[in-house]
């Protein structure tokens, strides 16, 4: 994939970030923290759903997308079973009562439980829909699809405020919704040629049960994975309050900033390194990858490390504590981000079920974090527990990926982000007594990159001089 296709790729993930850093203080003056926290279990549920029920085929679609010879169909027999099972489940969840709205919001309300219906599916038509614009490297409408419903949620959020409707759990589900909705209206049309061409297929039932073979243990992989990046905001619900998980869904938020990079990178290497290995070339250049996406985890941290005040000129009073615990906030998207270079072996030699056992101890150890940590240090207890869960999912995970197919060199890897890791674990939970400390830390690991990573900055700076001279 060429600069002008990942520059298409990028487009939508950046604006979408500067929509949301638009939006997020905007909600915070307005809405009570109590119903950012509820807002917060909409994406946790829009999350499980989204794993659980695509069954592990939304990346069979991706492993297979480069070898099949009938992608129409591939699409059918991904896409359908899963959209099925999730329209059974939620008419008997919704004919039961308000079950959702209870779980989630503590609310029994009848229109809160439909809207999160119609939420969950639209997110799953998304996610398998999107897929197609990324595997036929469509960046722009890729980025279109991103971007604008973000804007959509920006003007519904302002509309709310200015027309003085109620500010309230129930207009911030609402809009959510509507921003749903258009969202997969997007993909509906950005891929009309493909879906279209796939309602005319017969399902392949030979070839689900083949996809099954592979997609089984990424069902419990994903549900595990769930866990593993939900289990902060449910405990968060169980043994605080809302006003805590109001205030760790603003810290996450911010820290989704880092989602900026792990959107693009994972956008754009995952088809890349699958069609490396169906083609057997440029597997080579897996490790020099992983040295780049260190450096800039590395730069990220530090970044956040020092300058996670400025957060506190654009809320409220009561969220001053976002600074402190937003950079173990940023382990979530920069540890993963960095395990997609080296879990690559798990992929090409097709043994999901160590990918499965990856997410399923690192949900464990986050289950005994939050459940330790949460009743005595509220948010920073789930932003201390899921960063270090994060740090031990990649270590899992690039540990079964050597075993199952090549050595790696990850002298570097472990000790620079085992002390990422250790400086965001003290900022989290003393970083108003050691602030001091703590920047001299963090101002310490950046310089080291000029002597550790010294070939990747000039080889960077080559390229990028290269680039400019060439444009002017």
């Amino acid at each position: 994939m060429n600069s002008k296709k990942i520059a298409a790729f990028a487009v939508g993930p950046i604006a979408g970030a500067a929509l949301g850093f638009i939006t997020l203080p905007i909600i915070t003056w307005f809405f009570s923290q109590e119903d950012i926290g509820r807002l917060a279990m909409l994406n946790v549920m829009v999350g499980f759903c989204t794993l659980f029920f695509s069954l592990g085929l939304d990346q069979a679609y991706v492993r297979e997308f480069h070898e099949s010879k009938n992608k129409p169909a591939l699409l059918k027999t991904t896409l359908f079973p899963g959209l099925f099972l999730l329209l059974i489940a939620l008419l008997l969840i919704i004919g039961s009562g308000n079950t959702l709205s209870l779980w989630l919001f503590d609310l029994n309300d009848t229109l809160l439980s439909f809207v999160v219906a119609v939420v969950v599916v639209c997110a799953l038509i998304s996610r398998f829909l999107s897929l197609i614009l990324r595997m036929n490297e469509q960046g722009l409408a890729y980025s279109i699809s991103q971007a604008l419903p973000k804007l959509l949620l920006l003007i519904i959020i302002t509309a709310c405020i200015v027309f003085s409707a109620p500010q309230d759990i129930t207009s911030l589900v609402l809009a959510n919704m509507l921003a749903a909705v258009f969202v997969c209206l997007l993909f509906v049309w950005n891929t009309r040629k493909e879906w279209r061409a796939s309602l005319s297929e017969r399902f392949d039932y030979a070839h689900f049960k083949e996809l099954l073979g592979y997609s089984v243990p990424l069902i419990f992989g994903g549900l595990a994975f769930w866990g593993l990046t939900a289990a902060d905001r449910i405990f968060l619900k169980e043994l605080s309050d809302f006003e805590q998980l109001g205030l760790y869904s603003v810290a996450v938020s911010f820290a989704a900033a880092a989602t900026i990079f792990q959107g693009i990178f994972t956008t754009v290497w995952m088809p890349t390194v699958y069609k490396w290995a169906s083609t057997g070339e440029g597997l080579e250049n897996i490790h020099k990858v992983n040295r780049y996406v260190l450096l800039v985890v590395i730069i990220l941290f530090c970044l956040a490390g020092l300058l996670s005040w400025i957060v506190t000129w654009f809320l409220p009073e009561n969220y001053n504590s976002v600074q402190w615990i937003l950079i173990s906030c940023l382990g979530f998207p920069l540890l993963y981000t960095l395990s997609e270079t080296t879990v690559v072996g798990i992929g090409v030699t097709r043994r999901s079920g160590f990918a499965m056992l990856a997410s399923a101890l690192a949900f464990l150890i986050n289950l005994l974090g939050n459940w330790y940590l949460i009743p005595s240090l509220g948010a920073a207890g789930a932003a201390v527990s899921t960063c270090i869960s994060f740090w031990i999912f990649l270590i899992l995970r690039t540990e079964f990926a050597i075993y199952l197919w090549r050595p790696m060199p990850r002298l570097a890897l472990y000790s620079y982000t085992s002390l990422l890791v250790l400086g965001a674990v003290i900022n989290s939970m003393f970083g108003e007594d050691f602030r001091y400390e703590l920047m001299f830390f963090w101002l310490l690991m950046l310089g080291s990159v000029a002597i550790f990573f010294k070939g990747e900055l000039e080889e960077g700076y080559s390229w990028l001089y290269i680039k400019l001279k060439g444009n002017g």
